[in-house]
């Protein structure tokens, strides 16, 4: 159907002009279709590999790898085996006197000097624990006697045992001072050999190394 419309000329004519009845053409976008269209080429464009570049610690962290192995009872198993076969190497270390595993205490030439010198001589102090096992065993016999005879006998050990320990720091002093020099002799030299007199022999640690008789030179 076509619409007349009227249009006033400047001059006062009225002329006739028909209104336009074409349908939008087909090829033509609608306002959805732009709306579509721009929302696409709002969106990024994925080129190359398709996914974005990994940051530095991602990729970091997906280097990392664990220190042991997967399982963990197995690793546990064997640290345990290491540990344990370096506890005993350094037990038998120490007994044989070898200086890497022996305390601060025990370290030292002049320290192995003096347990040589008294492992190599008898202390009255290594029978401590035997005459007390007896004492205790005399005590509890039902005899005033006994028991006040084997309390004397303890008293009288302990103080062989004292005037042993004297004698043997005494000794081992001048040996010291003849072999290392008056002025290079360790500190507590004394007290470490009254200790070694009255550890039993074979519970002496580290293990004696010489026999009976033989003193360092």
């Amino acid at each position: 159907m076509q619409v007349i419309l009227r249009v006033v000329d400047p001059q006062g004519f009225t002329v006739a002009k028909p209104a336009s009845n074409r349908q939008p053409s087909r090829n033509q976008p609608t306002p959805d279709d732009t709306g579509a269209t721009a929302e696409q080429d709002a969106e990024p464009q994925l080129t190359g590999k398709g996914r974005p570049t990994p940051k530095r610690k991602e990729r970091e962290a997906a280097n990392l790898r664990p220190l042991v192995g997967g399982d963990r009872k197995v690793a546990n198993k064997e640290a345990r085996a290491k540990y344990n076969e370096a506890r005993d190497r350094a037990r038998i270390g120490m007994a044989a006197g070898e200086e890497k595993f022996l305390p601060a205490r025990d370290k030292g030439a002049q320290r192995r000097y003096v347990r040589d010198y008294v492992d190599a001589r008898f202390s009255v102090g290594e029978l401590m624990i035997p005459v007390m096992l007896i004492i205790i065993v005399l005590t509890l016999i039902d005899n005033y006697e006994v028991q006040v005879l084997s309390i004397l006998a303890l008293w009288g050990f302990f103080i062989l045992a004292v005037m042993d320990c004297l004698l043997a720091g005494v000794l081992v002093g001048r040996k010291l001072t003849a072999k290392f020099g008056a002025d290079k002799v360790q500190k507590g030299y004394r007290w470490y050999t009254a200790m070694r007199c009255l550890q039993l022999r074979p519970m002496r640690l580290p293990k004696p190394q010489v026999k009976r008789g033989r003193y360092p030179e």
